[in-house]
């Protein structure tokens, strides 16, 4: 017996036992290894006439024998010598695959995946023994490589008819915590072929048992039949245009195990800096969970057709965590177990390339298909706005054009393009207003002015929107302003000096008023924003009013201590204010009361919550039983 030439015996152990997560890629890792070989022996015909072969005539084999515990995998491929065994086997690390792509200019049509020659030695996750029969393209020898792992490997003449490679894995033994029957297991080999080397591009075969009903009988008979496994041709490698909308849908469908047809496809392949071929898809609707902590975004990631990774989170920014899809890029620095990536730049030219690519695609559907982009604002708009909110900013260019929020002019969802669009020439802000809804926020007393002015009102419902326009600050130059702020700047000059005057006539009972509300208010004032309601609250400073409420909701143990720097305003013209201002004069106990009332009131309507609302209402009892 033969030692390994490389490294030593804790090395193999280490190669076996840590660098795969899954003990189920060893498949996926013999296989590639088959696709190589075949790949080579296609080159070589390509100028060698004696191959006798055409790509049709290529193909991978896979038998099962549960008696015997074996799994056998052979391919008629360009096959090894002696040599080659000994240094592709008997070298631990050592990649003849890597050597051939290095040799040869194999160009688009040749595809070689193993390249760091330490994929065969998964097998020794599953096998307790494993045999190598192969014979070399144009050689009259063929050789066994017999190892039982790391204690070494012995190579002896064979007998084999045809030049390719036979693998014989003798598989484990079952354990109490490991149950290697699996692999003997034709139903589950042929699942982990579609999952891992669906689209290696030659066939890949099995004889699969099937029982089927008898002609013109009852009775089931067994038939077992060779059936290929793989489809080979990867639909994201087909031009658009040969793909029908039905194939996309069914693909999905089946792919990622949905039953609605996706809402937006986006198939793309791209050259240059960064070279890969994507089929991507928005969902019609959100998982059930997407909006949890469970939920895990990322495309699947292929190298060459083969499946390196299911969800690879690098590929997508978590603002387009929706998207389902897959990428298969042949220029991807693998590490040498192949299922995680160096951080390299060519992933990250993939992700950005694919961050400009949704965007636009997005963009697409709002312009051309308004009805279907609304469907999507409703399942994941949510996610678009954290992703504004997220990183102080730092994604405003990438998504401040795919936002929607429902219009006062147009009574439905607006994107901020088309209310600058609509703005007034005087009108230098983007006014907005916050609310639990539509209804709600339709009829907060804070809005008059500005319809009143004639301005379009963005109605934000969510408890992210407000936070989100922070992060803004401004879109095309134009402010965000909430109608709720204490100065919204719309007076006229005679407005402004008969705001002026009346509030100087009564300041006394507007001071006695906030000495009455004592800290719940920074300031009590005459209100120019009132026309019909009585009163409003509104906030000063950074903080408003929808902030406050939405940070106090959080769990964090801060609820009801965080407070906006609130004001009460109140409306001259209406008749309560006449009332306040005759109780100044003749009834200060009552006119607490009626200052609390109001202040209440006004909290209601702002749907902030009322401090005691037990003595609330016990004051309007009792405000009501002395009429």
């Amino acid at each position: 017996m033969k030692e390994f030439k490389a490294e030593s015996k804790r090395l193999l152990e280490m190669m076996i036992n840590s660098i795969y997560t899954h003990r189920e890629i060893f498949l996926r890792e013999l296989i590639s290894n088959a696709s190589d070989a075949i790949d080579k022996l296609y080159f070589r015909s390509l100028t060698d006439q004696t191959v006798g072969l055409s790509r049709e005539d290529f193909r991978i084999h896979l038998t099962p024998d549960k008696e015997a515990r074996t799994l056998t995998i052979t391919d008629n491929g360009i096959g090894m010598s002696k040599e080659e065994l000994e240094n592709n086997l008997g070298t631990i690390a050592r990649s003849g695959s890597l050597s051939f792509k290095k040799e040869n200019d194999t160009g688009d049509d040749v595809n070689i995946i193993g390249q760091f020659g330490v994929g065969f030695y998964s097998a020794f996750m599953v096998a307790k023994e494993v045999e190598v029969i192969s014979k070399a393209f144009g050689s009259e020898e063929a050789w066994r490589w017999n190892s039982t792992g790391a204690e070494g490997y012995d190579i002896v003449p064979a007998q084999r008819e045809q030049a390719g490679t036979t693998i014989i894995l003798h598989i484990k033994d079952n354990t109490e915590e490991d149950n290697y029957d699996e692999f003997l297991d034709q139903y589950r080999l042929s699942d982990l072929v579609k999952r891992y080397s669906d689209y290696i591009r030659y066939p890949i075969e099995m004889e699969m048992s099937r029982s089927r009903k008898k002609e013109d009988s009852d009775e089931y008979e067994t038939v077992t039949e060779t059936e290929t496994l793989n489809t080979m041709i990867p639909l994201w490698r087909k031009n658009k245009n040969e793909v029908t909308t039905e194939e996309y849908n069914e693909f999905y469908k089946s792919k990622f195990m949905d039953y609605e047809d996706p809402l937006l496809v986006i198939h793309t392949k791209t050259e240059g800096t960064a070279t890969y071929d994507a089929l991507l898809f928005v969902p019609g609707r959100a998982p059930y969970d997407y909006y949890s902590k469970d939920y895990e975004k990322g495309l699947q990631l292929y190298s060459s057709g083969v499946l390196i990774m299911d969800k690879c989170a690098d590929l997508l920014p978590d603002c387009f965590s929706f998207v389902r899809g897959l990428v298969d890029s042949q220029d991807l620095s693998l590490n040498i177990s192949r299922e995680m990536l160096q951080h390299d730049r060519q992933l990250r030219l993939i992700a950005r390339s694919l961050e400009k690519k949704i965007k636009a695609e997005l963009l697409k559907l709002q312009q051309n298909d308004r009805e279907k982009y609304e469907t999507f604002w409703k399942q994941f708009g949510r996610q678009i706005k954290f992703g504004l909110y997220e990183g102080f900013g730092a994604n405003k260019d990438l998504l401040q054009d795919l936002v929607l929020f429902h219009s006062s002019a147009e009574n439905k969802p607006v994107t901020l393009e088309e209310y600058v669009s609509r703005m007034k020439e005087d009108q230098k802000q983007i006014f907005y207003a916050c609310g639990e809804s539509i209804a709600r926020v339709e009829h907060l007393p804070q809005t008059e002015l500005v319809r009143e002015k004639g301005y379009e009102i963005l109605y934000l419902t969510e408890d992210v929107d407000e936070f989100c326009l922070k992060m803004l600050h401004s879109f095309q130059d134009k402010e965000f302003k909430n109608v709720s702020d204490g100065d919204l700047n719309l007076e006229s000059e005679e407005e402004k000096k008969a705001s002026q005057q009346q509030t100087e006539e009564n300041k006394d009972l507007l001071s006695f008023l906030k000495e009455s509300l004592g800290d719940k208010v920074k300031e009590v004032r005459i209100s120019h924003r009132l026309k019909t309601n009585p009163v409003c609250i509104t906030s000063e400073g950074g903080l408003s009013l929808e902030m406050e409420k939405v940070l106090n909701a959080m769990p964090s143990g801060e609820a009801g201590k965080i407070k906006a720097e609130r004001v009460l305003e109140l409306n001259y013209d209406h008749p309560v204010f006449s009332v306040l201002s005759k109780l100044y004069e003749s009834d200060q106990e009552k006119l607490k009361d009626y200052a609390e009332v109001l202040y209440d009131q006004a909290l209601l309507i702002e749907g902030l919550p009322v401090e005691d609302p037990v003595a609330y209402t016990n004051k309007v009892c009792r405000l009501i039983s002395e009429k």
